[in-house]
């Protein structure tokens, strides 16, 4: 058994295991959630300090479990020494950033979900970094982006915080659907989705002549995460987050979840001119607008977010060079970076929580005050801005050895070194800023707190890291290679250069451009400190030059502007011409082929025909041509015959022997047509037209025989293709697969259910997910829908039943309303336990005979829909514990968690098995553990069902005014 391969699973899934214990605690027991995510970032970094040692020895480590293997996608985790590095930073920072948070969040905030969230983050970006196939890449690169939207948001309530997190959101989201079509096309390419067959295929890769649409498009993944430009401008928006995310998600985590895309896939994808142009010109625009916007900031986490912009910048540009060097600096870079960066965000956070403003304007002074704190934020600017002696000037240093070099013989290469050192120079004056506007002048007046050090546990993390700044600035070679070797040469291979770290290499130009930047970056803020202390925020010239607005303007001419264009030119108020354009072009999608190869209808031949069959389906048709007819006329009257259209048709699926289609569509023609029902009484009143045949024009005329005729073409083709279908002899299918195996495989001898719960599981998971989806959907529409003016009057049956209770003193209104459903109100409620039973029998039986989790899910609502017509929804949620929401996250739980336990012993997801149980007196039980997935299909279908239920019935209860409190669902109300 290979113990460090089995450690890779728990690397990734231990983290995410926390944030559901996490989620799961009360909300006012943060210091419980702080010590459990410390000890699950503590296993991961003891996990990844154990598999170092493997890694170096063995070069990758692997573990693997098919999905599907016939297409070469497994859920696969590979660990090689690039992963490691980012497991090991993300680990490491992680638990340091966790012991910071313990303290930095305040006890009234709900201290879990954020420890919660933060876990989740971790396991989405450790299951990136150590995926081993490009589609569970993509999956977890769009779960960083969602989870990161949730850690941004965090403080809600914040207007800025929501903003910062639905622009991240959109940013990097829409920049990872186009890396999930790169990431296909690279798998087209290579013919796999294995990373190591794609690691091995890089002059494949480069010579295709998809090479330029997968380049730009995972760059667009790439970029967009790590905020290169154009992309740049979410990040200092996302500063609204809490501070700990901003340590965690902006030096080791999210942004270099972008860097780590392109060191990834340098081995197969640099080198081209292609790679050259695309990401040196976007590193080397980001590196210096980044520097040269984060000397205007007058938020301390403004600065550092265009100084991280600034800085990952750096990272592009040297691996856009092409250079095996310069991805060594980039590596590098990368890891100091992280720990100087972490750090800083630590220190500002200290400040913000000691003195209540981040405003650089308002402090000053702060040494005399906070001198622990102040020293080690003014090493962690210092390795920022490149001094000697500090890890930052080591890897800056290796930047200017290879910004001097030349690579391609063009403009961009011979600008590069004059750009490196201005922004270089900038990165200075924002570092000096930094220290001595915070830290050095005369004491600050009206802060909202008397700055103080924080406690000692506080200031830890900040010290530690700190700490490996200097130690790697001064000894790189003990501290650093070893590990910075392991990383370079699992990118690298057999093409990694002779690289060194020493600290002093001589009189050389680099040294010369790093004393140029340093230097002038002193006299550059000497210079601009009298601006800088009575400007605007915002750099002179470009200030009006913002990303937000940009984006916002974006948005609003998208979602607003044109939307309501379209709209206008494409829609109207009224259905049947929505329902004629999706008619026709229905119409047209499935002629044109058909037509174009040659479609021939077969002949009809009339035989065999059963009269009574026959007298079924025409009264079947009468309903359904009555129910068209008098849509337009009367609801009700249409409601009902199309409730006998689909009675007929469950009279037809037990005439051709299909009696578990008979009976799920037989309980899913009671549950619609009640809910259609309770949702007719709030629909507005038709638009009225003229209908008298003396009264209509010409016009009306031409538009119901166009009507009429697209309805006759769209039925006459469903008819010819299905007749069809049906008369010619059929080719080899499946379904003798499944009538052999059912039984032998499943355990059960009902086909359709074993084939629902067993064979295609995983579909069967897709659909009640959608169903969920639905469900949550139509409740969020009903919850802020008003009914209009003319539906708020009560039916005239009512409205007569109410007067004549306001006649009689002896009576109070609704009186009639209670005597009319007395008798009938007493047969429904004590419906409840018989249907109660009649859904776990339909439960029970349905591995063998006609049922299911399904059938039993939607038997069970119509009890709780007999419950609400005969109380009503006072009356019931008086009494009855409902949660729709509840069963609807159980009934997913239960159902993945059936799929994850066959995993869990070897076997593909959703793989079932089944055994005869003996039990005393009775015998031998069949009993499958396809059982336990369908209950989750049971729960989550009576959830969504009920759920749908109880929205419609609150309208009857609900205030016509949008401010009314919302329904409570579940014991909770919900707004």
């Amino acid at each position: 058994m290979d113990i460090a391969a089995l450690l890779l699973p728990v690397l990734v899934f231990a983290p995410l295991a926390g944030s559901i214990a996490a989620i799961c605690l009360p909300s006012r027991q943060g210091t419980e959630a702080a010590w459990l995510s410390g000890l699950v970032a503590f296993l991961c970094l003891g996990i990844s300090v154990f598999l170092y040692l493997q890694v170096s020895h063995r070069g990758v480590i692997t573990w693997q479990m098919d999905w599907i293997p016939q297409y070469g996608l497994n859920l696969k985790l590979r660990m090689d020494g690039l992963s490691w590095m980012f497991s090991g930073l993300i680990s490491a920072i992680g638990l340091l950033v966790v012991v910071y948070a313990r303290y930095y969040m305040s006890p009234s905030d709900p201290v879990p979900r954020f420890f919660s969230l933060f876990l989740a983050f971790m396991s989405a970006m450790l299951g990136l970094v150590l995926s081993g196939n490009l589609v569970l890449m993509a999956i977890f690169w769009e779960m960083t982006s969602i989870v990161s939207f949730l850690l941004i948001g965090y403080w809600y309530q914040n207007a800025q915080a929501r903003d910062g997190a639905r622009m991240a959101l959109t940013i990097t989201a829409t920049g990872g659907l186009c890396l999930l079509v790169g990431l296909m096309l690279i798998g087209h390419i290579v013919g796999s989705y294995d990373l190591d067959a794609v690691l091995a295929s890089g002059d494949a890769i480069r010579n295709h002549p998809l090479y330029l649409v997968a380049l730009i498009l995972i760059l667009a993944g790439a970029l967009t995460k790590s905020a290169q430009f154009p992309f740049h401008f979410w990040l200092p928006h996302a500063m609204a987050a809490p501070t700990p995310v901003s340590a965690f998600l902006h030096s080791a985590t999210l942004v270099k979840a972008g860097i780590f895309l392109l060191t990834r896939f340098w081995p197969v994808m640099a080198g081209t001119d292609a790679w050259f142009w695309l990401v040196g010109l976007a590193g080397l625009t980001t590196l210096l607008l980044g520097a040269y916007f984060a000397i205007f900031q007058h938020d301390l986490k403004g600065l550092l977010a265009y100084s991280t912009i600034s800085h990952l910048g750096l990272i592009t540009v040297l691996l856009s060079l092409g250079s095996p060097v310069a991805a060594v600096a980039a590596i590098f870079h990368t890891l100091n970076h992280a720990t100087f960066k972490a750090s800083l965000f630590m220190a500002a956070g200290i400040i913000d929580h000691e003195t209540g403003t981040r405003d650089i304007r308002r402090l000053s002074g702060l040494f005399r005050y906070m001198p622990h704190t102040a020293t080690l934020a003014m090493v962690a600017s210092a390795s920022m801005a490149g001094v000697p002696l500090l890890n930052g000037f080591l890897s800056k240093e290796m930047f200017f050895a290879e910004a001097i070099e030349t690579h391609k013989v063009n403009l961009l290469d011979t600008l590069t070194p004059y750009v490196a050192t201005l922004a270089s120079l900038f990165s200075v004056t924002y570092s000096v800023r930094f220290i001595h506007s915070v830290f050095f002048g005369p004491p600050p007046r009206d802060l909202p707190k008397i700055p103080h050090e924080p406690v000692r546990w506080m200031r830890l993390p900040v010290e530690f890291l700190v700490l490996a700044c200097l130690i790697v600035g001064v000894v790189p070679s003990l501290t650093i290679g070893p590990m910075l070797h392991t990383a370079v040469t699992a990118v690298l291979g057999a093409e990694t250069p002779y690289y060194s770290l020493a600290v002093w290499h001589g009189w050389n130009l680099p040294l010369f451009m790093s004393i140029i930047a340093l230097v002038g970056g002193v006299l550059l803020y000497v210079l601009m400190k009298p601006y800088l202390a009575n400007s605007v925020e915002g750099p002179p010239y470009i200030r009006r030059l913002e990303g937000q607005r940009i984006f916002e303007r974006v948005l609003v001419t998208l979602s607003w502007r044109w939307a309501r264009l379209i709209e206008a030119k494409a829609s109207t108020r009224r259905l049947q011409p929505q329902l004629r354009i999706l008619a026709a072009v229905s119409l047209l999608a499935a002629a044109v082929p058909l037509l174009h190869r040659g479609f021939q209808p077969a002949e009809i031949v009339l035989r065999g025909i059963d009269p009574a069959f026959a007298f079924v389906w025409l009264i079947g048709m009468a309903c359904a041509v009555g129910a068209a007819w008098q849509a337009k006329f009367h609801r009700l009257a249409a409601l009902v015959l199309l409730g006998g259209a689909g009675l007929i048709t469950c009279i037809t699926f037990v005439w051709l022997s299909a009696p578990d289609l008979a009976v799920t569509q037989l309980l899913v023609e009671i549950v619609t047509t009640v809910l259609i029902l309770l949702g007719l009484r709030w629909l507005p009143k038709r638009i009225e037209q003229a209908t008298k045949p003396e009264e209509m024009t010409f016009g009306v005329r031409l538009r119901r025989l166009r009507d009429f005729l697209v309805a006759v073409a769209c039925g006459l083709g469903l008819t010819l293709i299905s007749y069809t279908v049906m008369t010619r002899q059929m080719p080899g299918t499946i379904s003798s697969f499944f009538l052999e195996r059912a039984y032998s495989e499943g355990g059960g001898t009902n086909v359709v259910n074993v084939t629902l719960v067993d064979f295609r599981g995983f579909d069967t998971f897709g659909e009640i997910a959608v169903l969920c989806i639905v469900a949550l959907t139509v409740f969020a529409l009903l919850l802020r829908f008003r009914p209009a003016s003319e539906s708020l009057e009560k039916p005239e049956q009512q409205q007569v039943q109410n007067a004549y209770d306001d006649r009689h003193p002896d009576r109070a209104k609704g009186d009639s309303v209670s005597d009319y459903l007395f008798v009938p109100a007493i047969l429904m409620r004590w419906m409840f336990p018989v249907i109660g039973m009649l859904a776990a029998y339909l439960f029970f039986r349905g591995h063998d005979l006609p049922g299911g989790g399904f059938a039993a899910g939607i038997a069970m609502s119509i009890g709780f829909i007999l419950q609400y017509m005969a109380g009503g929804t006072r009356w019931v949620e008086e009494r009855l514990r409902i949660h729709p929401l509840r069963w609807m996250s159980i009934g997913l739980l239960v159902c993945s968690a059936t799929g994850l336990g066959s995993w869990a012993l070897g076997y593909p997801f959703l793989t079932s098995t089944s055994h005869y149980l003996h039990l005393p007196v009775i015998g031998d039980v069949p009993l499958a553990s396809a059982i336990l997935f369908d209950l989750g299909v049971f729960s989550l279908v009576l959830g969504a069902t009920v759920l749908i239920l109880i929205a419609l019935a609150h309208q009857s209860v609900r205030a016509p005014r949008a401010h009314i409190r919302a329904p409570r669902v579940g014991g909770k109300e919900v707004s």
